[in-house]
């Protein structure tokens, strides 16, 4: 199997993410966006990823994107940033090589389902390193969204400390993120943008050739820490279902390679416009992120079945004449893997046997095959789907 397959196999969306910055590199924080001719900014201050970003794509509230390929958005990106004095070189990693020379686009050709966003601006208000244009950030990128690409406002969620949005604390971020996989199916497209401080940390499972993790930090990073590239991995691009196409903006320091995205292109002048795979990226570093994904969604699988399956055995399991355990696991397993498989959460016949075997004492806990009957209990009948074989609690 070729590394190019190997990727596509592991990494089934059609994911880039466009940051304003090498890994190495620090994200400016500009303090009068109007220098870059938004239309209409939402505030004088914003990053200048971002407001370099929307001033090729959306200026004078026009698509003005439509005539130009991926590889014009970036250098025109990095010319706008030139512009203003910035050193910052915009990158753009994918799971996929994009073609550099087709039309830029966020939404696909053939689009066929439904249109998603998660916005984060992160301005840490009343801390050290405080910044002033990151929630103006997200109200000009939701503008963008909804009037040229028709993304309607109860698909987008929006996380800000400017006491009114969701709190973009660690756990927050990563609900909103967990939200968007579980509703995303094959023909959506999802939109993702985070404006705020990025950072390095210390490599703690050597998968990174520089010795450093990038980071993201949330607003109550003092507490609950960072989000590294490998989280991110594990809870958004791991685990996003084939056939959706997931566009992902970053506006801080560090960011180049924060979602650990296979591919590469640097808007730098230097050489030809394409995409490759870094020889530092490597398989083995895939196989790691992979590895902790699959560790991380047992762990997620064995959480959430111990709690679906007693409350499926309070509801479904009444007092009487005694049922067949066969009946029972299938049941269960069934209706489990109706629920969850969406988000790639599996069980085996064995799993469930398991399961009801704990639950009940009187139920041999050796047996990985409960066939025979199941006393003193029999199953909800008005609670049972016989068309779909499922359970409805």
């Amino acid at each position: 199997m070729s590394r190019d397959d190997y990727v596509e196999r592991m990494i089934p969306s059609d994911f880039r993410m466009i940051s304003g910055c090498e890994d190495a590199q620090t994200s400016a924080d500009v303090s009068n966006v109007a220098n870059f001719k938004l239309p209409d900014p939402a505030g004088r201050a914003g990053g200048a990823c971002t407001s370099a970003l929307l001033q090729i794509l959306y200026n004078d509230h026009k698509d003005t994107a439509k005539d130009l390929s991926f590889d014009q958005v970036l250098t025109k990106m990095r010319g706008a940033l030139k512009d203003m004095g910035f050193t910052q070189i915009p990158q753009m990693t994918g799971s996929r090589p994009v073609e550099l020379k087709a039309p830029f686009h966020i939404i696909p050709p053939g689009f066929n389902g439904t249109k998603r966003a998660m916005l984060i601006g992160i301005n840490y208000t009343g801390q050290d390193g405080a910044l002033t244009g990151c929630h103006n950030d997200v109200e000009n990128m939701k503008e963008y969204l909804m009037d040229v690409h028709g993304f309607e406002e109860k698909n987008i969620a929006i996380l800000r400390d400017n006491g009114t949005d969701y709190l973009p604390t660690r756990a927050n971020i990563f609900w909103a993120i967990q939200s968007l996989v579980r509703n995303s199916r094959a023909g959506d497209v999802v939109f993702t943008h985070f404006s705020g401080h990025g950072g390095r940390a210390k490599d703690d499972d050597g998968d990174e050739e520089d010795g450093f993790d990038e980071c993201l930090v949330p607003v109550n990073y003092k507490t609950a820490g960072l989000i590294r590239d490998d989280d991110l991995y594990t809870a958004l691009v791991g685990p996003m279902a084939r056939g959706v196409t997931v566009t992902s903006l970053m506006d801080c320091c560090h960011s180049g390679t924060v979602l650990d995205l296979p591919y590469e292109f640097k808007a730098n002048g230097v050489g030809e416009a394409r995409m490759v795979m870094p020889a530092a990226f490597g398989i083995e570093h895939l196989k790691k992120l992979v590895q902790r994904f699959h560790e991380s969604m047992k762990e997620k699988r064995n959480e959430i079945m111990k709690k679906e399956f007693k409350e499926f055995a309070d509801a479904m399991l009444l007092p009487g004449e005694g049922c067949n355990g066969d009946d029972v696991v299938k049941l269960f397993k069934d209706g489990f893997q109706a629920k969850y498989k969406a988000q790639g959460l599996y069980l085996s016949y064995n799993d469930c046997a398991k399961l009801l075997g704990d639950w009940n004492a009187e139920f041999p806990k050796a047996s990985v095959t409960p066939k025979g009957w199941f006393m003193g209990f029999h199953i909800n009948p008005s609670l049972v789907r016989p068309a779909f074989r499922t359970y409805g609690m």
